[in-house]
Order: C-alpha cells, then sequence, then structure tokens
C-alpha cells in the first residue's frame, strides 16, 4: 500500500499531525545489528520542532519508544516497531480553515480522495509524519554502517536565491553541517540564508530552499533495472516528503546544457588498484546501477504553504473567503528536512542493499 516503502527494507508509517501519536515499522532489517535507542533519539533530535527562532514553534520531545525487535540492544530480524507520541497538539488553531481548503495543501486532494479530512494539522499529509520516517531511517542508516561502511551526509545548499558554494567533494561531517541554524556549512551563505528566512518570517510569509546529499562508500552494483533503477528510487523517496518540489542526481538539469564531451566522466585507475571516474556527473549512477563513487543528489522544497499573511481564497461551495494563518508552521522547511533526506536516502539504500545480496553475481 501507499504508505510503505521498499521491497526487502520495507519501512511503513502510521498516525497524524494531531492524533496521540506516529510512528513506523521497519521490516526487514537483518539480525544482530547494534541499535541502541539513543541512535534513533540522535537524528529525531535534529528533526524535531522548536529548535531555533528560524523554525515552528511548536514544542515536541519527539521521544522515541522501541516497542520490539530489539534485544539487548541488538536487533533480531523481526519487526521493528517505532513509536513517537504527539504532546503539544492544538487542533483548536485549525477551526477556522474548516470548510475551506488551504492554498496548496492537500486538504482539496484527500477531499477528493477520500471524502473526508483530518480536522488539524494537514493529518498524513503533514510534515509532522516525517519524524517517523526519521526514525525508520536511522535504523536503516545503522544497518548501512555496520555491514556496508555507508555514509550519508545532507545539508542545506540553497535558501530561496542564497546559495552556498558547492561543498561535495569536502567530505563534510554532520558536526560541521549542524554548526549553524541554518544547517549550512558554507558560513557566509549561512548569514544570509537566516537574514533571508527571518525576513519572510517578518513579513508573515515563507521561502524555499534546496537540500544536497552525499552518500560515500556506496559500493558497485546497487540499484534494479530498469524500472527500479537506483536513481529512479531515489527521486520517489525524495518526492514522497512533503513540500518537495523537485530532484536531480549528479549533473542533473544542467546536463541538458552540456555536450557530451564535457559530461563523459572518463574511467581511471584509483590508488592502484580501483577502477572509478575521474569526474563524478553521473553522481555515481550509471544505467541505474551504482557505480562506486558518491551518490550525490539535490532535493528542492516549495515555501511552505501555511503562512501568516492573508490570502484570498474560496470554500469548497466556490464562496471566496479571507485566510489568515494561524499555528505553528516554519517560514522556511529546509533546515529541518536534512535529516529527512537522510532518512529516505538511508531507507532507499538499505533496501538496495538487501536487493543487490538477492540478485547479483
Amino acid at each position: 500500500m501507499s504508505n510503505s516503502i521498499g521491497k526487502m527494507f520495507v519501512v511503513t508509517t502510521f498516525g497524524e499531525s494531531h492524533g496521540p501519536a506516529i510512528g513506523a515499522v521497519v521490516d526487514g532489517c537483518p539480525s544482530g545489528i547494534r541499535l541502541e535507542t539513543a541512535i534513533i533519539q540522535r537524528q529525531l533530535d535534529r528533526r524535531r520542532p522548536g529548535q531555533s527562532r528560524l523554525v515552528t514553534s511548536r514544542r515536541e520531545a519527539d521521544r522515541v519508544e522501541i516497542l520490539s525487535g530489539l534485544e539487548n540492544d541488538r536487533t533480531l530480524g523481526t519487526p521493528i516497531g517505532l513509536l513517537i507520541r504527539n504532546e503539544n497538539t492544538k487542533g483548536g488553531d485549525y477551526a477556522a480553515f474548516a470548510g475551506v481548503p488551504r492554498p496548496s495543501h492537500a486538504d482539496f486532494t484527500y477531499m477528493m480522495k477520500y471524502g473526508v479530512v483530518a480536522s488539524s494539522g494537514g493529518g498524513r499529509a503533514s510534515g509532522r509524519e516525517t519524524a517517523a520516517r526519521v526514525a525508520a531511517g536511522a535504523v536503516a542508516e545503522t544497518f548501512l554502517a555496520d555491514r556496508c561502511g555507508v555514509r550519508i551526509v545532507a545539508w542545506v545548499s540553497a535558501v530561496g536565491e542564497i546559495e552556498a558554494r558547492d561543498m561535495t567533494a569536502s567530505g563534510l561531517t554532520r558536526s560541521e553541517v549542524d554548526s549553524n541554524e541554518v544547517r549550512c556549512p558554507d558560513k557566509n551563505a549561512a548569514r544570509d540564508m537566516a537574514d533571508t528566512i527571518l525576513r519572510a518570517k517578518t513579513d508573515g510569509d515563507s521561502v524555499g530552499g534546496i537540500v544536497t546529499c552525499v552518500c560515500s562508500g556506496v559500493p558497485a552494483g546497487w540499484g534494479e533495472p530498469v524500472f527500479d533503477k537506483l536513481g529512479a528510487s531515489l527521486g520517489a523517496a525524495m518526492l514522497s516528503i512533503p513540500a518537495v518540489k523537485g530532484f536531480e542526481i549528479g549533473s542533473g538539469f544542467s546536463a541538458a546544457r552540456m555536450r557530451g564531451s564535457e559530461h563523459n566522466d572518463m574511467f581511471v585507475m584509483k590508488k592502484g588498484k580501483v577502477l572509478g571516474t575521474a569526474t563524478n556527473r553521473s553522481g555515481g549512477v550509471q544505467g541505474g546501477i551504482s557505480n562506486g563513487e558518491p551518490v550525490v543528489f539535490r532535493v528542492a522544497f516549495k515555501p511552505t504553504a501555511t503562512i501568516v499573511m492573508a490570502q484570498e481564497t474560496a470554500d469548497y461551495r466556490g464562496k471566496m473567503k479571507k485566510l489568515e494563518g494561524k499555528g505553528r508552521h516554519d517560514p522556511c522547511i529546509v533546515p529541518r528536512a536534512v535529516p529527512v533526506v537522510e532518512a529516505m536516502a538511508a531507507i532507499t539504500l538499505a533496501d538496495a542493499a538487501l536487493m543487490a545480496r538477492a540478485t547479483s553475481r
């Protein structure tokens, strides 16, 4: 069903934004992997709301409870149940929106599909659901690090018109990424990004941005052509994140403006024993299969749809209404989206790793 992702490493999320809890079930994680609650909590703490002046004021501890699948901090190979209780719900903030589909939200489309919409906070379409993904992604990432030596680091590379310098080859650490509230390791750009976000917040508006992700240590041979190419699977995973409007891998859309002689990645012998490519415009994937180079991609996020600024829109009967945003929301989602992108990358790569084990020579 649509609430699950993966074929062998399967993650299913559940729960609504203002319900009692959200959570995930991870099925297919191999046994014997050391997994402590603190490992999952560390990533959840990076995503949780109320961290800084740049994000939503909603306060949630996002404490994870591991319900099953572990014994003595080791995975059993059985389904891992993860639960995160919602503690700071304020459904009343959304009463003014009853009967009015909010601009660029999922209210209208959910109503057309199901005939009913969650009464507050967007329900399953809310960014709140991504906390469950982050918890599951931490499990996937632990497996990848333990059994495959894969390392995943994402960061904010653009906010509005402000772009950071290219840092994809600099071997960034998460500590460097988290050194400021924007989660941009380019400190000069981060300062301008923060100013851009705060100006939008002061105006009662919002702003979008881009998250770049590098997955290093991915061996050659992951990906299942033709319809489950690694790039396609990563793209589907990223586009499933709320507010994502675009995905590109390697050179992405800029490749359309190049000639083949500019774009081709030439093969060379590295360290005298390993065949690799001199450049990485392919983004670590060729023919839908990883080629042993770092997997590099970018994810574009739209401006947060909920804004304080008054907007004219129509209710379900077509009567014009003036909406003024209430509730708690991010003026820019990208600083908190960094661990979400990492989580979806980890879930996708964990599934690819298990598929490769089952189908490769």
